[in-house]
């Protein structure tokens, strides 16, 4: 004689399926966290880098520094101002205005990010 046996899982089989993938994410999501910062710091490297290149491009070609970054935009130096990947905006940039050669304007930038990376260097540093 046939016993009744039902198709599905028993408690235990899903308690050890969900611990399994419990366990998966305790190791995966560290990893995760890691890779979307050090993503982060790089864009915002390569923004920083294109924007002081758009500066010192403006600089060489009207022998003046720029009064703003939208002046970068309105020349077509840049398309756009770009953001800032740390805080999500194009607007908190911390323009570094100095006067060179009697030059005054917009000489370099920095993020207005709060904080460091997880090397500890400062946002505004970089």
């Amino acid at each position: 004689m046939r016993t009744a046996r039902s198709n599905g899982f028993s408690l235990i089989e899903l308690i050890v399926v969900i611990a399994i993938i419990a366990m998966l994410l305790v190791v995966a999501l560290p990893r995760y966290q890691a890779s979307i910062d050090r993503a982060e710091l790089v864009a915002l490297k390569t923004n920083l880098r294109a924007l002081r290149d758009s500066i010192d491009r403006y600089e060489e070609d009207k022998g003046e520094y720029p009064d703003s970054l939208q002046q970068l935009v309105e020349s077509r130096y840049l398309k756009s101002i770009p953001v800032d990947p740390i805080t999500d905006s194009a607007q908190t940039w911390m323009i570094v205005e100095d006067t060179i050669d009697d030059k005054s304007g917009v000489v370099d930038i920095r993020s207005g990010a709060k904080g460091a990376t997880s090397l500890g260097v400062v946002y505004a540093e970089l």
